[in-house]
């Protein structure tokens, strides 16, 4: 049954008191709904990443993993654009020897290019219930504040005319010799994340940021999942 796997590992995150998904579980909860993710590996030494980043393919990016690690960017827990074997070893080393909290995994993933950044969410209105949100991402997201709301479930139609409803309609075009967006495939993404919401109530935020284009075709680059 989709999302039977992405319920366990809500279930077995609650069972130990954790409040959010770490980002490689929230990953693997949005593939169980057919939203596309980053390839990414969950490493526990400097070998096994070595190993996982031949694995992906270079460059990868390297980031500090656990359900505790929700603010990795400010905890300098990431490490972008390694290109090599060396570079990878010294950013596993750098990361697991961060002063400010104990890193005892690392995740290996694959870089991704782009000028283009979304971001989609769902929030759980105490009147509305679940609600999808859209808009621009990146360090944009709180800048620009260009974002629309729709009550899940979701239709085609509610994700199509969301994607008509943010002021920043155009970055969905053709831009700079690259690709429109593929729409159908943004609607898709758009429905599962309301369809998450409606089918687990222990999930009280998601919040993919930034969900970026290869080719035309949005995968989801980071992710955070709230439990509440």
């Amino acid at each position: 049954m989709k999302g039977e796997k992405g319920m366990k590992i809500i279930e077995e995150a609650l069972k130990r008191g954790a409040k959010t998904l770490s980002e490689n579980e929230s990953k693997q909860l949005l593939s169980q709904y057919g939203i596309p993710v980053t390839k990414e590996k969950i490493v526990t030494n400097e070998n096994e990443a070595v190993a996982a980043a031949a694995e992906i393919g270079y460059p990868v990016v390297l980031k500090g993993s656990g359900s505790e690690i929700s603010h990795k960017t400010e905890l300098n827990l990431v490490a972008l654009d390694l290109r090599k074997e060396e570079e990878v070893r010294e950013a596993f080393k750098r990361l697991t020897s961060n002063k400010e909290i104990n890193v005892k995994e690392v995740l290996v993933q694959q870089m991704v290019k782009g000028d283009r950044e979304l971001v989609v969410g769902l929030t759980r209105d105490a009147q509305f219930g679940p609600c999808v949100m859209f808009g621009i991402g990146g360090i944009f997201t709180e800048i620009l504040k260009d974002t629309s709301f729709r009550v899940a479930p979701l239709t085609r139609w509610d994700a199509m005319d969301m994607m008509e409803d943010i002021r920043g309609k155009k970055i969905l075009e053709s831009f700079r010799g690259k690709p429109a967006v593929d729409r159908e495939l943004l609607a898709d993404i758009l429905m599962a994340v309301g369809q998450i919401g409606m089918d687990n109530e222990n999930v009280k935020e998601i919040d993919i940021n930034p969900l970026k284009l290869i080719n035309g075709k949005p995968v989801a680059v980071d992710a955070l999942v709230v439990l509440g």
